[in-house]
């Protein structure tokens, strides 16, 4: 990939798939140190490569070296910080394990430690917005201590979150939703539930209902005329955020009709609170974590373009130049979205143009690569040999240099191991006819 791509990806939930003892779904559940042990092996791999290819080149003399192959394999390795692990210590001690495999950038997210379910269809909880930063400056401080140059990225996983582990940062009240009717508490309603046997999920939908879930903004929009509304919300713009202990002060002195808002009945059995996601929610976290980073990244749900726009745009407004980066999921509905099949094709031209300067499919690891060896598989039941030779091994060895990069000593280059036995076994360590140059360019 390294000649064709720039950077190297490191996923968490794909190292989770494949690098520990109990392998699992996307629930960053795996040891913190998982990620930053698969990027030393990638590193250590390309340096290997990088050492086969100078020495492969350096018996050659200069004259000859322009025409032969000169990789960059030391594509700069971009890992997945996930949530940091744990407590700030942890984050931290991941930071520095990270920069001391190689790496060249991480990101972190705000997404809550033991509960993130992507792969599982439920929805996700984020963290409050405090906590998000206190993260990513655990993060940049470890960076700083050790001198180290690598870059952080701010992944805000907000985009379709449904619940938040607490309301103690009154940035985020804007956005919990409450029961805007007395009932019963949603835990007690499916604990019954349960004991009947009865579908959890559509009880919890018909609870919602019955509760009339808002937040406490639209609970005051129901409520009262459009003269108190307007009044209400000119009170707001006065803060640049208000806790809900405010907002319920301005709603009593603003509207005539009692406002019953209550963000406890609907908290789910874990403790979470009921979180209402929308762009300008993840625009304000995106610029309150712009400081502390260098990248920004909103893990988008759908491909919505609107959002999209959205998103970059207000973002740019207060940080002009900032960098952002983009990742596809597996299962974009790019025609359910909207997107004609030539607004597909230059999707990653017009992200570009937002600022988009690094995008990503890290799902190819498994769509791409479970396609092919399903189908090498059955080519080899059915074929045999004779498959392999036609589809693998003769398009393999008819390129040059070879695919698999082992077809003669010559140009195995394990650096000191292969030269080492290439003298053992009476072969000179310059190319045949040629007087040795070891100069470099």
């Amino acid at each position: 990939m390294a000649k064709h791509q720039q950077t190297v990806y490191v996923s968490g939930a794909l190292c989770g798939f494949s690098e520990v003892a109990l392998p699992g779904m996307d629930h960053a559940d795996y040891p913190w140190d998982t990620v930053p042990k698969v990027v030393s092996k990638i590193f250590k791999s390309q340096l290997w490569h990088d050492q086969r290819q100078r020495q492969y080149r350096l018996r050659h003399p200069i004259e000859e070296r322009e025409g032969l192959e000169n990789w960059d394999y030391l594509a700069p390795i971009v890992a997945d910080g996930d949530m940091g692990f744990g407590s700030l210590t942890s984050t931290m001690k991941m930071a520095r394990e990270f920069v001391d495999a190689g790496v060249a950038m991480i990101h972190i997210d705000d997404l809550a430690i033991g509960m993130k379910k992507f792969t599982v269809g439920q929805g996700r909880t984020i963290v409050p917005t405090q906590e998000y930063l206190d993260r990513l400056t655990a993060v940049r401080m470890q960076f700083d201590v050790m001198g180290a140059e690598t870059l952080l990225l701010c992944r805000c996983d907000t985009d379709h979150a449904e619940f938040i582990t607490s309301v103690v940062d009154e940035r985020d009240h804007e956005y919990v939703q409450g029961a805007t009717k007395p009932v019963e508490p949603l835990q007690k309603c499916l604990r019954e539930a349960q004991k009947e046997g009865k579908d959890l999920k559509a009880v919890r939908e018909e609870w919602k209902a019955r509760a009339g879930i808002l937040t406490f903004d639209e609970t005051v929009e129901a409520v009262a005329s459009k003269e108190e509304f307007e009044a209400y919300k000119a009170e707001l713009a006065k803060q640049e955020f208000t806790s809900l202990a405010c907002r319920r002060e301005i709603a009593s002195r603003t509207v005539k009709q009692e406002v019953f808002f209550d963000w406890e009945l609907p908290r789910s059995a874990m403790g979470q609170y009921m979180l209402k996601s929308c762009v300008k929610g993840i625009v304000e976290r995106a610029i309150a974590a712009a400081p502390l980073g260098d990248v920004t990244w909103a893990r988008m749900d759908s491909p919505n373009w609107g959002d999209i726009v959205e998103f970059h745009s207000e973002v740019r407004k207060v940080y002009p130049d900032r960098l952002f980066a983009f990742g596809y999921t597996g299962d974009f509905d790019f025609a359910k979205a909207g997107f004609s099949d030539e607004q597909v094709k230059t999707l990653h031209l017009d992200l570009a143009k937002l600022g988009v300067v690094w995008q990503v499919q890290p799902i190819w690891s498994l769509q791409g690569l479970n396609l092919v060896t399903e189908q090498f598989s059955k080519m080899w039941q059915e074929q045999g040999i004779a498959g392999y030779l036609k589809s693998v091994q003769g398009p393999a060895l008819s390129q040059k240099p070879m695919t698999d990069g082992f077809e003669k000593l010559s140009y195995c280059g394990g650096y000191l191991a292969d030269a080492f036995f290439e003298t053992v076994a009476g072969e000179s360590i310059v190319e045949k006819g040629k007087a040795a140059n070891f100069q470099r360019h």
